[in-house]
């Protein structure tokens, strides 16, 4: 791709989010002055948390008044490094209320464990707060319709921390599938395919003196604390997580959905899987492949078929891509890998456009402080991270209950299966203060 098209291309694609419209009318904006910085509060600043306050904290137009996490170790860690980069010691606390009770506050980096992203972005957005939350949205995927109401309702700006959004090689990519290069795209593929780490075996035991296991628990069923749970590895447990699926799985899984053009759920899923490999606590499948399929009327008029493959035991990439996305068309097909780039092969697999390229976080970072100021649609809108994270929910039930499942993608309820249907919420800590309201 030479360097003038380049340019042409970002330029347009800029105009094009800048123009994008809310359904749920123009939210309000923060900091319409260039020279004031919008205030953020961090909650979760550990593992991917660090990294995005490493992000944000150095931005001139960022002042970051608030870290907040349940390990009082990592709250304080987080606090050294906002000081350590801009020179302002922000204030550390482990409820996160208390961040959402200064009106001071515009904004907050959700980077908290999964089942924390729903209850805490809703929190946010009735506070008045925008909401940069990671991957996936939610869950379970009645939680991630929540979202998007609370997000409309407050007139808020809520991004999902899919950063493919915002990269210049996968936007072009993007551009080129919606060109037709390769024709209709009728199927797209999916592989999460890494070598990941047993957990062990592990036994109740006392949380650590610095961590408030209960708050950290929040509005998840109570359950003992055990030492291969804290940290990272509560994606691995149903009550926390959602499997590889939704922890790594879901950045290509967006890819697949955002190239094959579909706007809506799957209307049926077909799934098989298990632990082939893994001797351990994990309660999810390390072996897992789930095909989508999406019936007309959808875009083009024809059928679509998205196929998810995961192999989280393997220490090899596979289409020179650890985790990829294929996408197969009338004229063609492109294979892509997010951290790499992207090849088209023509007819006869005759060699077209490649671009390489990594993905763009800050790019991702820069859109949702745009989008505060401008009131614009950001790059990963919770409705995009809404149906891609639904796929995460609905192939690991499809998965688990071992059957194929009919989905009604208006209703977001399955046909005729009481049982897959009440796996698409979750069960709460009654009474907990942050059970989302119409949750159950």
């Amino acid at each position: 791709m030479n360097t003038t098209s380049r340019r042409a291309f970002l330029k347009s694609s800029a105009v094009a989010v800048a123009a994008t419209t809310w359904s749920g009318g123009v939210p309000s904006v923060v900091a319409a002055g260039a020279n004031e910085r919008i205030q953020l509060g961090i909650i979760g600043p550990g593992g991917m948390g660090m990294n995005l306050l490493r992000s944000f904290a150095p931005m001139p137009d960022v002042q970051v008044g608030w870290v907040c996490d349940p390990d009082e170790n990592r709250a304080r860690a987080a606090a050294r490094e906002v000081e350590d980069r801009t020179g302002r010691p922000p204030r550390v606390v482990a409820d996160l209320r208390r961040v959402l009770e200064d009106n001071s506050v515009d904004a907050v980096i959700i980077a908290t464990p999964d089942h924390w992203h729903a209850p805490a972005t809703i929190l946010a957005c009735d506070a008045g707060k925008h909401v940069y939350v990671e991957k996936p949205a939610s869950h379970n995927l009645r939680e991630g319709r929540l979202m998007i109401d609370a997000a409309r309702k407050a007139k808020r700006v809520v991004q999902v921390g899919t950063q493919s959004r915002s990269s210049p090689h996968v936007l072009r990519a993007m551009e080129l599938l919606k060109q037709g290069v390769i024709g209709d795209i009728l199927v797209a593929k999916v592989w999460n395919s890494q070598l990941r780490r047993d957990i062990g075996h592990a036994t109740p035991t006392r949380p650590p003196a610095e961590l408030d296991f209960d708050l950290w628990l929040g509005p998840a069923p109570a359950v003992p604390y055990r030492s291969n749970l804290l940290h990272s590895q509560w994606r691995w447990f149903r009550a926390f997580g959602t499997g590889d699926m939704g922890n790594d799985g879901v950045h290509d899984i967006d890819i697949a959905l955002w190239g094959l053009g579909v706007v809506s759920h799957p209307n049926r899923i077909v799934a098989s899987g298990g632990k082939y490999f893994f001797d351990d606590d994990q309660e999810f499948p390390d072996t897992q492949t789930v095909i989508f399929e999406y019936g007309p009327p959808v875009v083009g008029g024809r059928p679509r078929q998205l196929i998810f493959e995961q192999r989280i035991w393997s220490p090899y990439v596979q289409e020179g891509h650890e985790n990829g996305n294929a996408f197969y068309g009338t004229k063609g097909y492109m294979i892509l890998g997010k951290g790499g780039g992207w090849q088209i092969f023509g007819p006869r697999n005759q060699p077209g456009e490649s671009m390489k390229g990594t993905v763009n976080s800050q790019a991702h970072h820069r859109n949702f402080l745009e989008c505060l100021r401008t009131g614009a649609l950001p790059n990963a809108d919770i409705e995009i991270g809404h149906l891609s994270s639904s796929l995460c929910h609905l192939g690991n039930i499809a998965t688990q209950t071992g059957r194929a499942l009919t989905f009604d993608p208006v209703k977001e309820r399955f046909k005729g299966d009481s049982t897959a249907t009440r796996l698409l919420h979750r069960q709460y800590r009654k009474g907990h203060w942050a059970v989302p309201v119409g949750a159950s």
